[in-house]
Order: C-alpha cells, then sequence, then structure tokens
C-alpha cells in the first residue's frame, strides 16, 4: 500500500487517541489522589506500593504512546517509535514478577503480582510491538493490532487499579 494511503490511515485515528491520551492522563491524576487518600496503607505494604508506581508507568507509556501517534511523522518513524515503547513497556511486569517470584516472594503476601495481570499486560505489550512491526511494514491493519493493544493496557490497569482499592479498604477494615 502506497505510503500516503498509510498516512491518511493513521490520520484518521487523530480523535481517537486524541480521547485515549486524555483519558489516560486523567487516569495517571485519579492514580495519584486514589494513592495520597491511603499513603499510609500504600506506604506501609511494599506490594501496594510497587504496584501503585508501576500502575502509574502503565499509565504514562500509554499517554506517551498516544503522543506519538498524534505527532506526524513518517509511518515507519511511528512503527519504530510504538515497538520501542511496548518493549519498555513489556519489561515492566516482568521485571516485577522476577522480583516478587524469585528474589522477594515474601513481600507478596497482600496486594502482590497476580499472574493474570502479568499475563494481561504481558499481552498488551506485545500486541503493542506487533503493531508497531506492522507500522514499520507500512501496512494498513497496524493501527488497529495498536489501538486493541491500547484498550487492553487501559482496561488492564483499571482492574489492576481497582483491586489495589479493594485490597487497601480489606486491609483497613482488618484494622478497625
Amino acid at each position: 500500500m502506497a505510503t500516503a494511503n498509510v498516512e491518511l490511515i493513521i490520520r484518521a485515528w487523530h480523535d481517537l487517541y486524541v480521547m485515549l491520551g486524555t483519558s489516560s492522563a486523567a487516569l495517571v491524576g485519579l492514580l495519584f489522589v486514589a494513592t495520597s487518600l491511603h499513603l499510609g496503607e500504600v506506604a506501609s505494604n511494599p506490594a501496594f506500593r510497587v504496584r501503585a508506581y508501576h500502575l502509574t508507568l502503565y499509565l504514562l507509556t500509554l499517554v506517551v504512546e498516544a503522543v506519538i501517534i498524534l505527532v506526524p511523522q513518517p509511518v515507519p518513524f511511528l512503527g519504530v517509535e510504538v515497538f520501542a515503547l511496548n518493549l519498555v513497556g513489556l519489561i515492566l511486569p516482568l521485571s516485577t514478577t522476577y522480583t516478587y517470584v524469585y528474589k522477594r516472594p515474601d513481600a507478596s503476601h497482600r496486594g502482590g503480582v497476580k499472574m493474570s495481570g502479568v499475563v494481561a499486560l504481558s499481552l498488551g505489550y506485545l500486541l503493542g510491538m506487533a503493531g508497531g512491526i506492522s507500522l514499520i511494514k507500512e501496512t494498513s491493519w497496524g493501527m488497529y493490532i495498536v489501538a486493541v493493544s491500547y484498550t487492553a493496557l487501559l482496561v488492564t490497569v483499571v482492574l489492576r487499579t481497582w483491586s489495589i482499592l479493594l485490597g487497601i479498604e480489606q486491609a483497613e477494615n482488618v484494622d478497625i
């Protein structure tokens, strides 16, 4: 497919990525507020602290991905940037898993690493990498893969944030 056609297709995704980037940035703010409201519990529990930090990083990768997509640039450059960002994103859940499974298994006693979240995040970032490769090759369907990746990551982060808040609430009820 001609480069001009692929660039037109990517331009058609503009409004979606404005909305996704804005919602991801808003969620970063909400995560800060929720964490601040329960700062004592988050700070005293290493698992909650690491999860809140990593969830913030996941949301920031999504904001950066939206920015990358919205910046006018040649499609192959966009593909390289999307691939690289998702590769960096993939390192986060894998390094957390390594830490909690091999180095500090005792730290995940409450609210620690959940393998379902690791799998979902890893698959989301792998999809993003595949989307980046398809954009490098200038295929017209690459943005569909990137959009599915973005949506899957966003939903996973929201659900994992909710699970932290539920864990904090349960811990507060036990302490009463």
